[in-house]
């Protein structure tokens, strides 16, 4: 897939006020300070599309980026980070959980997974709550950069290992690092074959007025 465009649309904390879901969804979600706006960034290039901070947990709304004027990445706030109150963290996850389980157009969610770290008890209960809801999902291994090839390696069959506890079968895992676009061509083509195949859904008009 070429990237032609990819321009932010808007930030929301309601989903009454999202675009309409006329096009296919992508939403990236992980730990806070896994690598997200930079691998939007890199998968777009376009620097600073994603907003990157080194304040972990900034990102505290969705925020819709639409790419090739055809279909949207979905930039959600990382979860899992503590310096925030625990009700403001119970509303995020609700309004996030609301969007991943009722948003008609997501097509599949991208969960982020720092290839460096062993694997984090909040990265496999999203996943597995994503399971329980029959949500289609992907790892997304980022900061393979920061490592040898073995120890990412080795880091990601115990996540997937640990994943076959819940699941008959691992998802499809990419690998990817911001730095030299590893794994880019993969993940963008990965969505291209499913944006072939999207139909738009039949949807309330009223919610989106």
């Amino acid at each position: 897939m070429i990237i032609k465009s990819a321009d932010f649309i808007c930030s929301n904390t309601q989903i009454s006020k999202l675009p309409p879901p006329l096009k296919p969804e992508y939403a990236f979600i992980g730990r806070s300070n896994v690598g997200k706006s930079s691998l939007i960034n890199m998968l777009t290039q376009k620097k600073g599309l994603a907003k990157t901070s080194q304040t972990p947990g900034k990102t505290q709304l969705i925020n819709h980026f639409l790419v090739n004027e055809n279909w949207y990445i979905v930039d959600l706030p990382g979860y899992g980070y503590a310096r925030i109150s625990k009700s403001k963290k119970e509303d995020w996850n609700k309004f996030i959980r609301t969007y991943l389980d009722k948003r008609e157009s997501l097509q599949c969610v991208m969960v982020l997974i720092d290839s460096r770290l062993e694997p984090q008890k909040i990265d496999l209960e999203f996943c597995n709550w994503l399971g329980e809801k029959g949500l289609p999902f992907v790892t997304v291994f980022t900061k393979a950069d920061k490592q040898s090839s073995i120890k990412t390696d080795q880091n990601i069959a115990k996540f997937r290992k640990a994943l076959l506890a819940s699941f008959e079968e691992a998802p499809q895992h990419f690998i990817t690092s911001s730095e030299n676009l590893l794994g880019r061509d993969e993940v963008l083509n990965f969505i291209d074959n499913i944006n072939q195949s999207f139909e738009p859904p039949v949807f309330n008009e009223e919610r989106y007025k």
